[in-house]
């Protein structure tokens, strides 16, 4: 029996996730009606994840155009989202028509990017298909692509017209990208819901395995999170901030990667560091740290980075959206589900907490 979950993501535009196994038939309802065309973006390595997703839209009488994108960050560049232009004038996507990106979370951010951008906005409904892209990337409308000065600098706010969570999808990922997602869910317990670390805790090798008994609760709960936040703060104005807590240095790590890295691995360094941050300021005691750390490893994830790269991640730092002028701002904790920020922290601090977390 298929069983749907809908979570409402309110504000100005509200949409809904729907999260469930056997859900891609509630596709075609989530788009606006009128829709003629629609531009289905799916990484071309992957036919396979796209292949139900066009044979749904098309029963439902939709013309559909599949377009192939390459694997991962690779793809949010301004030359593939030239190429997707290209190809909607090609095909004639108009402004009441709609874009579908399925897959990760490079998919949809660049999915909903071209959508933005395309006719001054044209609707964009996301189909995520692994765990990050469907606990993160996928909900609350940012959407952007990378330069080689860091990554997603250049980007659009646009609620899509729905997400989409088939969790049917998740089995088939490699183990190592589906515990990657598990820090955006550790995340969230973190900034606002303890109960997803009680969860974790109570069996970390459960919360690794697409079939265990609470990932179905873990996923919901973080989208509930995210969904919370960015209904009240598409905008990243003032309160959608807490959702980069770990961001500054994990995005940083990434570009030192040249984005070879996992973004949940670098995440989970970047909450580390957050963390330690937060404790060198005397806002938490080393009991937070220390947790921390303990439920990051216990599901695989890692903590610590390069002693030597420093100066490099410094650098990388300067360049991050939530700065504002010569100021950098960082999200760190006062608690448990209390996030706050830390603003124009001393260098000497911010040296003290990398050492915390170096090798």
């Amino acid at each position: 029996m298929t069983t749907a979950t809908r979570i409402t993501v309110r504000g100005d535009n509200p949409y809904d996730v729907v999260v469930g196994t056997g859900v891609l038939g509630e596709l075609p309802g989530l788009l606006k009606p009128g829709v003629r065309t629609v531009a289905v973006i799916h990484p071309a390595s992957l036919p396979e994840m796209s292949r139900p997703v066009c044979e749904a839209l098309s029963d439902a009488g939709h013309d559909v155009v599949a377009l192939p994108v390459p694997d991962g960050e690779q793809a949010k560049t301004v030359e593939v989202a030239a190429q997707l232009w290209s190809a909607f004038g090609r095909y004639g996507v108009t402004r009441s028509d709609a874009v579908v990106g399925v897959g990760g979370g490079a998919t949809t951010d660049l999915a909903g990017f071209v959508a933005a951008t395309w006719l001054r906005g044209v609707q964009v409904v996301l189909v995520p298909t692994t765990l990050l892209a469907m606990v993160d990337a996928a909900v609350g409308g940012k959407n952007g692509i990378d330069t080689p000065e860091g990554k997603n600098l250049v980007g659009t706010f646009l609620p899509p017209a729905g997400v989409l969570c088939e969790l049917a999808t998740l089995p088939t990922l490699p183990r190592a990208d589906y515990v990657a997602g598990l820090a955006e869910v550790i995340k969230g317990g973190f900034i606002a819901d303890p109960e997803i670390l009680a969860l974790v805790e109570a069996d970390p090798d459960a919360a690794t395995r697409p079939d265990g008994p609470h990932s179905r609760e873990l996923i919901e709960r973080k989208i509930r999170v995210k969904a919370d936040v960015v209904g009240a703060d598409l905008r990243e104005a003032g309160l959608r901030e807490i959702l980069n807590y770990g961001h500054t240095l994990a995005h940083a790590i990434e570009r030192a990667e040249h984005y070879q890295m996992r973004h949940g691995e670098a995440v989970a360094i970047g909450m580390v560091y957050a963390a330690e941050l937060s404790r060198l300021d005397g806002r938490v005691g080393a009991d937070l740290v220390q947790r921390t750390r303990a439920i990051l490893t216990s599901v695989g994830l890692p903590t610590t980075y390069h002693a030597d790269a420093w100066p490099r991640l410094r650098d990388h730092m300067r360049l991050d959206k939530k700065n504002r002028g010569a100021k950098q701002r960082f999200v760190v904790l006062d608690g448990v589900a209390r996030p706050s920020r830390l603003e124009d922290p001393a260098e000497e601090l911010l040296e003290a907490a990398y050492r915390e977390i170096s090798r």
